[in-house]
């Protein structure tokens, strides 16, 4: 293993999706410093890059801005805040004109109007153009380059971060004045598309230094995708009918309730589809909005319009789902000081309340909430200032540091994790014993990585991180879930099918070797940003 080496900077940011790289781009617009640490190649790893994804892009216009906060209240149990909304739907507006006008994004045009259309983006092209925007601003990119651990300084403030570099084959060590989290959710490596990368690692290093989650009974999303496909576009789906292996067709798969009743004929089942509500002009505009979709069906020869194809629903956990780090203030500052979060490892109850925003919501929420936490880190750095290396001490324990002889098997343990987190029955159609039967193997599983799950090489030390961080993820989902004894937006509850008026507010979690959840209530007002 090569030498390590050790950088400085103003502002780390963890995590090269539209989130982490807008956090770069603003930060290094407000003056800061900025390196950014991706686990894959920044522009083309996680959940955008490989896709094509709606945005959130609303015109400044009351009517419009208010049709499109009431669209999903209801499906998020009422916990999504205006003040929220109405910010992201600013800040995506600005951001989409800036990428079209100065990143020069190719938009598509309104052949009746002559105006850009700027409702989506297709991912490729967006990340491209991201990285070298970013790049053209100064940013220091590490590539292939997991961080592994927080760094915080005497006081307990996050100063930076600490990591391996897969192909030079050597470990780095960042300190900073702040830090930004844009590591992405955790999608218990169920094999859906671009999210390898998104295995609650963000999540694990902001716990150990304290920080606080939000919604995380609210991560049981999961995507529609043909058998042996790894593409979750389950939007198009809505043009679907939906089949038993017989003919019949599955009555309610079309429904609101849809991925529910698919989940449950599929304990037992196949499960069929054919998207056969789609007329000549809409397949025409959904093989050119997302033509990745259309790659499975066209290598097999299979015309998915006219044809019917088998199903079954992927995993993807708090990458489609809400919950997350919780934020505590505008700039998106978590309750540890030094460090923010962005994107899908943040919460994003603020915009979406407990229901999957799907990818516009997501989308405007990574661009906006990345814009702000760059910004917020880097006059949080302006006015921490930059700290020796020697100074700083790591933070990381389960999976890097085990209490007794490594003897544990990270892909063992990534497997026993699955066997809990993935099977529908146990985490998409929840009961309370079922959640708690889950919840006790996780904990079981958990005091054994504590004691037996390490490695002291560079990639052994990736998986037995990644490995941990599943579990941990899963522990603090289970836990919110238990605790929400009722149904309310994507959590619902064979045994507590209902509703409670009494049960709405956030519940928020954390904790490692001993997790616990707390109510919070909703956040109605404005909460601003530290002076």
């Amino acid at each position: 293993m090569g030498a390590r080496i050790e950088l400085n900077t103003d502002v780390l940011v963890i995590g090269g999706g539209p989130a982490g790289t807008w956090a770069a781009l603003r930060a290094a617009r407000a003056g800061a410093d900025v390196v950014l640490v991706d686990k894959g190649y920044c522009g083309t790893s996680g959940s955008t890059a490989p896709a094509g994804t709606g945005v959130w892009y609303i015109a400044p216009e009351r009517d419009a801005r208010a049709r499109a906060k009431a669209d999903r209240e209801a499906l998020g149990g009422h916990l999504a805040d205006h003040h929220w909304m109405d910010r992201v739907l600013d800040q995506t507006f600005e951001n989409m004109n800036l990428l079209g006008e100065e990143g020069r994004y190719p938009f598509p045009v309104d052949p009746d109007t002559g105006q850009q259309i700027r409702t989506g983006l297709q991912g490729p092209e967006y990340m491209r153009r991201m990285r070298s925007w970013i790049k053209a601003a100064g940013v220091r990119i590490l590539d292939h380059s997991p961080a592994l651990e927080l760094l915080v300084d005497v006081d307990g403030q996050v100063r930076g971060a600490a990591g391996h570099q897969r192909q030079e084959n050597r470990d780095y060590l960042v300190s900073a004045g702040a830090v930004v989290i844009a590591s992405g959710g955790c999608a218990f490596l169920s094999g859906a598309l671009g999210t390898n990368v998104d295995t609650g690692d963000g999540a694990l290093m902001a716990a150990e230094a304290g920080a606080v989650f939000s919604g995380m009974e609210f991560s049981n999303a999961y995507g529609i995708a043909p058998l042996g496909s790894t593409i979750t576009k389950t939007a198009y789906y809505g043009y679907a009918t939906f089949f038993h292996a017989d003919g019949r067709v599955v009555d309610g798969a079309g429904s609101a309730k849809g991925r529910s009743v698919i989940a449950q004929t599929l304990l037992s089942e196949p499960v069929y589809a054919q998207l056969d509500r789609a007329d000549v002009e809409t397949q025409r505009l959904m093989r050119l909005g997302q033509p990745n979709f259309f790659l499975h069906f066209d290598r097999r020869g299979i015309n998915p319009f006219t044809d019917r194809f088998e199903v079954t629903l992927l995993a993807e956990g708090t990458v489609r789902g809400t919950g997350g780090i919780d934020v505590v203030d505008d700039t998106c500052a978590t309750n540890v000081p030094g460090l923010f979060a962005a994107g899908d490892a943040a919460t994003r109850e603020r915009i979406c309340g407990g229901f999957t925003g799907g990818g516009s919501h997501n989308a405007a929420w990574a661009m906006s909430s990345g814009s702000w936490a760059g910004t917020g880190a880097a006059r949080f750095a302006r006015r921490a200032g930059r700290v020796p290396a020697g100074e700083l001490r790591g933070v990381g324990g389960a999976g890097l540091r085990p209490s007794g002889r490594a003897t544990l098997d990270a892909p063992a343990v990534v497997a026993a994790a699955k066997q809990e987190l993935v099977p529908y029955e146990k985490n998409f159609l929840r009961d309370g014993p079922r959640v708690q039967s889950a919840l006790d193997e996780l904990e079981s599983l958990w005091t054994a990585v504590l004691f037996g799950l390490g490695s002291a090489s560079g990639e052994g030390g990736i998986r037995s991180r990644q490995a941990a961080a599943i579990t941990a993820v899963g522990r603090w989902m289970y836990h919110s879930t238990l605790a929400r004894t009722e149904s309310r937006g994507m959590s619902k509850r064979d045994d507590h099918p209902d509703l409670d008026p009494a049960q709405h507010h956030h519940i928020l979690t954390g904790g490692l070797n001993e997790v616990w959840t707390r109510p919070a209530p909703l956040r109605s007002t404005a909460l601003q940003a530290a002076s």
